[in-house]
C-alpha cells in the first residue's frame, strides 16, 4: 500500500486497498515506547553549572534574585564543583567577583585572582568535569563595562583585546579547560588564541560567546556579580536582538579566528539562532540558560503556577532539540538530580 501523505489519515483508502488508518499515538501509549523512540535526548554530561566566586573562606551568600543560587569562595567552589561531578554534570564555568576593582580590570588576568583560586583548588581535585573560566572585565571594572574606556567614554576595543589576551592565559595556566571570552569585543578570538600558543597553552580551548546579546534577560546576572555599568548600556558591543543574520556573521567570524566552540546567548528567546549556528558551524554549539530565564521559572514554581521539573526539563530539551550540544544553566544540579 503506498500511502498518500497528503491525505487526512482517516480518509477512504484507495481502490483496491485495504482500509489501514494511520495510527500516531501507537508510539506514545506506554512510559518506556516513548523513551525508545524520543528524538533529542538530555543527559547530565550535556550541562554546564556557572558559579560565582568572591574573597574569603567558608562563606556563602545566597543571592536574592536567583534563589537557590550563592556567591561562593573558592573553597566553597571547590566542593560545589565535587557534588556537580558527582552527579554526572559535564562542567562548571566561574565567575568571579574581586576584592578590588579598577578602571582596567586587573584583577581578571592576577594570578593570585579570585577565579584563578578557585581553578587551582578544583584542579587539585582531580573530578571528571570541565573547567570553563569566563574570560570578560565587567565584573573586575569599576565602570561595570568590558573593557578600558576611551576618552569619549566608549569602550577601547583594542585596548580590551590585550587584557582579555592575558586574562586568558592566566585562567589557563591556574587550570582552566576552556577559556570563554565573553566580552563581544571584535579580534578577541584571535587575540586570545595567539596569546595562548605563544605561552605554550596550545590545548586550552577557547569557547566563545560568539552571538552574545543586548538582553533584558541579564538583570539577576548583574546582581550576582556585581557588574551592572554604571552608566550607559552594552549596546554598542553586544548585539540588537532584531538581528538573526548577524549572529552568522559574528559566529564565523569567530571560528575563522580559531574558536573551537561557539555559544548562543541567551537560549530560550534564540533557539532559532542556536539552530542556523549549528547549522552553520557543525562545530560544537552551547547555548547559555540565563539568570532572567531561571529567575522567572523559579518566580512561578515559587507561586505555585508551574510543576518546576516539568518546565525545566521541557526547556532544556528544547534547547537540545535546536542544535545546542552543550546547555548552560543554573538548574544544572536539579537537572541532573531529577535526569538520574
Amino acid at each position: 500500500m503506498t500511502l498518500d501523505l497528503e491525505a487526512p489519515p482517516w480518509s477512504a483508502p484507495a481502490v483496491g486497498t485495504a482500509a489501514r488508518p494511520i495510527r500516531p499515538r501507537r508510539l506514545r501509549r506506554t512510559p518506556a515506547l516513548r523513551a525508545l523512540v524520543r528524538e533529542t535526548r538530555l543527559h547530565p554530561s550535556m550541562l554546564v553549572a556557572p558559579l560565582f566566586v568572591h574573597p574569603g573562606s567558608g562563606r556563602s551568600e545566597p543571592i536574592q534574585s536567583m534563589p537557590g543560587q550563592a556567591r561562593l569562595t573558592p573553597d566553597l567552589a571547590a566542593q560545589e564543583a565535587a557534588r556537580l561531578a558527582d552527579l554526572g554534570v559535564g562542567g562548571i564555568l566561574l565567575f568571579g567577583l574581586p576584592e578590588e576593582k579598577d578602571a582596567i580590570g586587573s584583577g581578571a588576568s592576577a594570578d593570585d585572582g579570585i577565579v584563578q583560586d578557585a581553578l587551582r583548588r578544583i584542579r587539585a581535585l582531580e573530578l571528571p568535569l570541565v573547567t570553563i573560566a569566563d574570560t570578560c572585565l565587567c565584573e573586575y571594572t569599576d565602570h561595570g563595562h568590558c573593557g578600558p574606556l576611551a576618552v569619549d567614554g566608549s569602550v577601547d576595543n583594542d585596548a580590551a583585546l590585550t587584557r582579555l589576551a592575558a586574562t586568558a592565559v592566566s585562567q589557563a595556566r591556574a587550570g582552566a579547560d576552556l577559556v570563554a571570552p565573553s566580552a563581544m569585543m571584535d579580534g578577541q578570538v584571535a587575540a586570545i588564541r595567539a596569546a595562548l600558543d605563544e605561552c605554550g597553552l596550545v590545548d586550552t580551548l577557547i569557547l566563545s560567546y560568539a552571538a552574545k546579546y543586548a538582553s533584558g534577560f541579564y538583570g539577576p546576572f548583574r546582581d550576582a556579580a556585581e557588574s551592572p555599568p554604571q552608566f550607559g548600556d552594552r549596546s554598542g558591543y553586544q548585539m540588537d536582538p532584531a538581528n538573526g543574520d548577524e549572529a552568522l556573521r559574528e559566529v564565523l567570524l569567530d571560528v575563522q579566528e580559531g574558536a573551537d566552540m561557539v555559544m548562543v546567548k541567551p537560549a530560550l528567546p534564540y533557539l532559532d539562532v542556536v539552530r542556523r549556528v549549528k547549522d552553520a558551524t557543525r562545530l560544537p554549539v552551547a547555548a547559555y540558560n540565563v539568570s532572567g530565564e531561571y529567575a522567572m521559572v523559579k518566580a512561578a514554581a515559587a507561586a505555585g503556577f508551574i510543576d518546576e521539573r516539568a518546565v525545566v526539563l521541557e526547556a532544556l530539551t528544547s534547547i537540545r532539540r535546536a542544535g545546542a550540544d552543550i546547555v548552560i544553566t543554573y538548574h544544572a544540579k536539579d537537572a541532573a538530580r531529577w535526569l538520574q
